[in-house]
């Protein structure tokens, strides 16, 4: 990538807008709001366009120029492009005209989004000449951090709660990463990590990198309107953790409108999270400014985070939209994990349970019209996130190897 298109680092905080030199900066030193890739939109208009986007592979980095690096990606070629499903049966379970589901629980390495912020955090962890990264994760960003950083001969240690899922665990410490399990919710473990970026000059991609790293959730958005037929869709439902997510992929549609990419449709955008993990959508609920930050309590390991780092920003713009936040129950959000399952063949993780259990709310209430066009982001693969579906769905019928043993059930 011959041109620079990031300009600097702003504050993302309302009425901040401080600007930072492109290094690995996380936080505003004055209002300590997060910060984020800010970039020359001009210069993107006369570089970028609708054709050049269709003649490159098909990946994340088909949309570079809109991605906050200074030379070319180094990582997750095979990242993105995801299938974006017409989801005709569930449209009629739900009693909607046109609904459609971006499935990134397929995606490459890891079967999850992460795949994307991640491949842009080690690209800029190799660019600002990091040899070692990190993260603190409640399960799919450790997957995808271990994965990559394999593949990019980097050195990595990644933290995680003690309680996480065996799989999720397995499916970190298989790619060699250094893996580091603490007594403590995801909360706790974010805190220890900045405290160890101290004293290590190492880049982890949450913290001192996250101003890059969230940038690779607007390829989400992006993808979502090419496939569309380069049209936005009305609603997109997304599930929350941080809140990094629903602010991204809002933010890519209405840099593809600015450039011209497509028209605007006046797209809503809403957040879903589980009950037992919900400051952001409890705020948004009661007209609260600010959320208050609750302790975790539920299925939902890889949304479990109490303290959210974006989620004034989610608040901030669910506001700003005449937006909703919606949560669901444990129970909720299995049903709804098996109705995607049987309907589309779909097989989600309990995030991904989140947010059709809330866009399902969200229908039933009128928030949603039935009449116009949906997305969901399915955020993670279903393989991951085995345990809370045990003695939740039905068991295999036993027979003996015999016909007349299998016509007693089926005759």
């Amino acid at each position: 990538m011959s041109v620079r298109y990031t300009i600097n680092l702003s504050c993302a905080s309302k009425d901040c807008n401080r600007e930072f030199e492109k290094k690995d900066l996380y936080v505003c030193d004055y209002c300590f709001g997060p910060l984020e890739a800010k970039y020359d939109y001009e210069k993107i208009k006369d570089d970028l366009s609708i054709d050049k986007i269709v003649s490159r592979e098909k990946n994340m980095w088909r949309y570079k120029e809109l991605l906050p690096l200074d030379g070319p990606p180094t990582v997750g070629f095979d990242v993105g492009y995801t299938p974006f499903i017409k989801a005709k049966n569930l449209a009629k379970e739900l009693g909607v005209k046109e609904l459609y589901i971006k499935n990134d629980g397929v995606n490459h390495p890891s079967l999850s989004f992460k795949d994307r912020v991640v491949s842009v955090a080690l690209s800029k962890a190799k660019e600002l000449g990091f040899k070692t990264v990190g993260c603190a994760s409640t399960g799919n960003l450790a997957n995808s951090v271990s994965a990559q950083a394999a593949a990019a001969g980097l050195e990595s240690f990644i933290f995680i709660p003690s309680n996480l899922e065996e799989s999720k665990i397995i499916g970190t410490s298989i790619y060699g990463s250094n893996v580091i399990a603490v007594n403590g919710n995801y909360d706790e473990v974010n805190r220890l990590c900045t405290e160890i970026l101290g004293n290590h000059n190492w880049g982890f991609v949450n913290i001192n990198l996250r101003a890059y790293y969230s940038e690779g959730s607007k390829t989400v958005g992006y993808e979502i309107i090419e496939q569309l037929g380069w049209k936005a869709p009305k609603h997109i439902v997304v599930c929350m953790a941080s809140g990094s997510l629903l602010t991204k992929i809002y933010k890519s549609v209405k840099e593809f409108e600015n450039l011209g990419f497509v028209e605007a449709n006046g797209t809503k955008i809403y957040g879903v999270q589980a009950e037992g993990c919900s400051p952001i959508s409890t705020a948004v609920k009661n007209n609260w400014e600010t959320f208050k930050p609750v302790k975790p309590n539920t299925i939902v390991k890889s949304l479990a985070i109490g303290n959210p780092a974006d989620g004034i920003n989610a608040i901030n713009l669910l506001t700003s939209i005449d937006s909703y936040a919606e949560d669901a129950t444990d129970d909720e959000i299995i049903e709804a994990m098996v109705l995607l399952a049987e309907t589309e063949g779909i097989f989600t993780e309990t995030a991904g349970g989140v947010t059709l259990a809330g866009a399902k709310k969200l229908i039933e209430s009128g928030r949603i019209p039935n009449d116009e066009s949906i997305v969901l982001v399915i955020t993670g693969n279903g393989l991951k996130t085995q345990e809370p579906l045990v003695n939740k769905i039905s068991k295999p019928f036993i027979i003996e190897p015999r016909m007349e043993s299998f016509n007693k059930i089926f005759n």
